[in-house]
């Protein structure tokens, strides 16, 4: 039934990735920061009118197509499930219930995108607790209750991600509305032709076509890895998907925040042809990413059985699902440094309005991915999914960076390598840390003391946090640079 819903919530994110923060952010963000930097808040308030009308009919058109389309999307995503026909039935289900959270969570984009370009960045960020908490509530609550009405637990929490995209959408709306921003959205037939006409919305929906191919990529990829891990053992989309949280918890902390932040000042700085700044961004945010994202890939990789086996290590999680979520987490982590930098790497295009060449060598990196799985689902199962991700994560990073460095849009400023000596340095240091942590703790034996383990992985990670930052600073790191930028 977990797999079951995995895949159902993996169909809406599908699209929601196509028409929310991804491929309609990486476009919107930038024309919107231009327009506004160009011709003010008036005109500015005009572009987001359109296009939210245009999104909004285009969102209603996709919801009911999916709603009907749900056994097709099932199989596509997952026929592996066949195996289990109640499982693929609770699948198709869950995802007709499920599908119109892509209508909230892409109007939930439009407004964190209008945010972030007014550098409102609070409210954005918070908001997605909302659907954390909602679904937890469901699990916890709602789940008894439709066991008792006979319903598969499962079900509760198809009600919880729906609660979670109302919520997140009414608090974002809330913030636009304070700041007189709330888009009005046209239900007559004579303007929404005018809203299509419009030339911001065309520029939008111009740079979305490679943008989707792009975004597409990804999700071709994700695609394509369910549908393998469906063919796996039972539990295999579970295991992927239990360490895929824990590699988003870093990614999201700080790529997605950096992304976030760097992308309308980026576009700013491009459209006032400021190189310089747009360079001097460009390396504050790469030297952020190697300070904190290489401890973090050391912590996936070394201690990655204390992390799963405190976090999910109760109820029916067994002793095999933590061995292996533990061997799919640190595939994950043996590419974590590159996962998070394409997150900052990919707006140094998008900001300057080009998001062909990303696209370019996402569609390469994707025919590399599946080549690495090739060779290494065999042997790794599960895990070697994951790695193989991570490896072309590091492929597609490396790929964005050198495209930045021949076109000249950033040039690294003195001290990389010194900066690079001691991150290593720290890292030498932690790694022998946390081998010994791993083996000092007996983290599978400890379940019935679950509160005695909390307190363990705590102490043991403050303990990382003060090796790896005390030995960087140490080594001549000026750690306050990075808040001041």
């Amino acid at each position: 039934m977990t797999d079951a819903f995995n895949v159902a919530f993996r169909i809406p994110n599908f699209f929601r990735r196509l028409f929310g923060e991804g491929a309609f952010s990486q476009a919107f963000v930038p024309v919107l920061a231009a327009n506004r930097a160009k011709y003010g808040q008036e005109s500015t308030h005009l572009l987001i009118d359109r296009v939210a009308t245009v999104l909004a009919w285009t969102l209603l058109g996709t919801c009911v197509v999916g709603v009907l389309a749900s056994p097709v999307l099932v199989w596509a995503m997952a026929s592996g499930l066949k195996q289990n026909p109640r499982g693929f039935e609770v699948a198709v289900v869950m995802t007709q219930w499920m599908f119109p959270y892509i209508g909230f969570m892409s109007l939930v984009a439009l407004a964190a995108g209008i945010l972030n370009t007014w550098k409102r960045f609070a409210v954005p960020a918070v908001t997605p607790v909302l659907l954390n908490v909602s679904m937890i509530g469901a699990a916890w609550l709602g789940g008894p209750w439709f066991q008792s009405m006979g319903l598969e637990p499962i079900y509760a929490l198809c009600a919880g991600v729906l609660a979670g995209g109302v919520l997140q959408l009414t608090v974002q709306w809330a913030a636009l509305y304070r700041m007189e921003l709330m888009p009005r959205m046209a239900w007559r037939w004579g303007d929404i032709k005018a809203a299509w006409a419009d030339p911001g919305t065309k520029n939008v929906a111009t740079l979305m076509v490679p943008a989707l191919l792009g975004v597409s990529v990804a999700q071709i990829s994700t695609l394509i890895n369910t549908q393998i891990a469906s063919h796996l053992p039972s539990g295999s989309v579970s295991w992927l998907t239990y360490a895929d949280r824990l590699m988003e918890f870093p990614t999201a902390l700080l790529g997605v925040a950096l992304g976030v932040v760097l992308m309308p000042q980026l576009a700013a700085a491009s459209a006032a042809s400021d190189t310089s700044r747009y360079s001097s961004l460009l390396d504050w945010g790469l030297r952020i990413v190697v300070l904190l994202s290489v401890p973090c890939s050391i912590g996936l990789l070394l201690f990655a059985q204390p992390l799963v086996a405190v976090l999910y290590h109760y109820g029916a999680f067994s002793g095999l699902d933590v061995q292996q979520t533990s061997v799919a987490l640190m595939g994950w982590g043996a590419g974590l440094v590159g996962i998070v930098a394409v997150k900052v790497l990919a707006p140094g295009y998008y900001a300057s309005q080009d998001v062909k060449t990303p696209v370019r060598i996402a569609v390469v990196v994707l025919v590399i991915t599946q080549l690495l799985n090739v060779v290494l689902v065999p042997h790794f199962k599960h895990a070697g999914l994951s790695l193989a991700i991570s490896l072309g994560a590091v492929i597609n990073a490396l790929w964005l960076l050198i495209g930045l460095l021949l076109r000249k849009s950033y040039r690294p400023e003195p001290g990389w390598v010194l900066f690079l000596v001691q991150i290593v340095a720290g890292a030498a240091l932690l790694s022998i840390y946390l081998l010994w942590a791993v083996q000092a703790v007996d983290w599978i034996g400890l379940r019935a003391e679950g509160f005695k383990r909390v307190a363990y992985l705590a102490l043991f990670l403050m303990g990382g946090a003060i090796i790896y930052l005390g030995a960087v600073w140490a080594a001549g790191l000026n750690l306050r640079q990075f808040l001041r930028r």
